[in-house]
């Protein structure tokens, strides 16, 4: 029974559970498992959604109406002419990333919900009872693990707003631009990984032991074990790069309104995570693709 409990724990870092064990030895089982359709067809509506949170929910006239009256605290001059289609955006960058980090909440919760289901369709293992009773277990735990999930993002929120202040942001200025903007990077950075894994923690126990263990594999070794695992690195990976080279255009003195802190860089996040995801998405299929091919050649040649 205590066995059996431990197994209903730990299932959703089970297929991790030894971190040194052969590659080789899952690659089947990873473009078996690998629900290319589905994927392809989520990636690809969370993809457009991001970029319509980015571009055109700001847009609203809600925030943008008040925001008119308080475009005092627009960092760069106005005197030189955009394009339209930028002025809601760049009228004040406060409820530019109020709108944007909205948006991106509502579309990582759903997008963490899709990884979580296929990591618990991945890992969980032994007969189709067995599986169903593991399956119960974890979906009585799935508020509790997404509250938890929400929680280590807002900590890891204000990380990013001490880090980001640390690399040269404002320190006393600014402050809901930087704190905005470092939400938003947490947000598409620490959410998936955390509902879909675990938080990791400095507890001694097993389940906790192997989800800092699956953390540090993943992020600080960049070492991958199936299109699961990609689908939540490479996005991360991507969104920081992109804000990284976002802010490279405020040094720049053209004092247009569109550099004003943070929007390049939140910006850049958002292409950073959306080029990353459809990376992923593209080298998970190619790798399927690969292995069903050698596994048809194999089977050709014992038949």
């Amino acid at each position: 029974m205590g066995k059996k409990k431990l197994t209903l724990k730990s299932s959703t870092t089970a297929v991790q559970s030894n971190p040194l064990a052969d590659d080789t030895a899952d690659l089947s089982r990873d473009s078996n498992f690998f629900p290319f359709a589905r994927y392809t067809s989520v990636i690809g509506v969370n993809s457009s959604l991001m970029v319509f949170v980015g571009l055109f929910l700001p847009r609203s006239t809600t925030l943008f109406d008040a925001a008119k009256s308080h475009a005092s605290t627009q960092a760069t001059s106005r005197d030189r002419p955009q394009h339209t289609f930028l002025e809601p955006i760049t009228a004040n960058p406060v409820s530019t990333l109020i709108y944007v980090c909205l948006g991106v909440i509502v579309l990582q919760a759903w997008w963490s919900a899709w990884l979580r289901a296929w990591w618990i369709d991945y890992s969980l293992k032994g007969t189709r009872d067995d599986k169903k009773m593991q399956k119960q277990s974890l979906d009585r735990r799935k508020l509790s693990q997404l509250g938890k999930a929400w929680i280590f993002t807002a900590g890891t929120s204000v990380f990013f707003h001490a880090v980001t202040v640390l690399l040269g942001a404002p320190l006393l200025s600014h402050v809901p631009q930087t704190y905005l903007f470092a939400l938003l990077l947490a947000v598409l950075t620490v959410v998936p990984p955390a509902y879909t894994f675990g938080i990791p923690s400095l507890s001694s126990d097993t389940e906790s032991l192997l989800t800092r263990l699956n953390w540090i594999r993943m992020f600080a070794e960049f070492r991958i074990y199936n299109p699961i695992e990609r689908a939540v690195v490479y996005p991360a990976v991507g969104a920081v790069l992109g804000s990284w080279l976002g802010v490279i255009p405020i040094a720049l003195d053209w004092d247009r309104p569109w550099q004003a802190w943070p929007l390049t860089p939140a910006y850049g996040a958002l292409v950073g995570y959306i080029t990353a995801s459809l990376a992923a998405l593209t080298v998970s299929g190619i790798k399927a693709l690969a292995e069903e091919h050698l596994r048809s050649l194999r089977d050709s040649k014992q038949n």
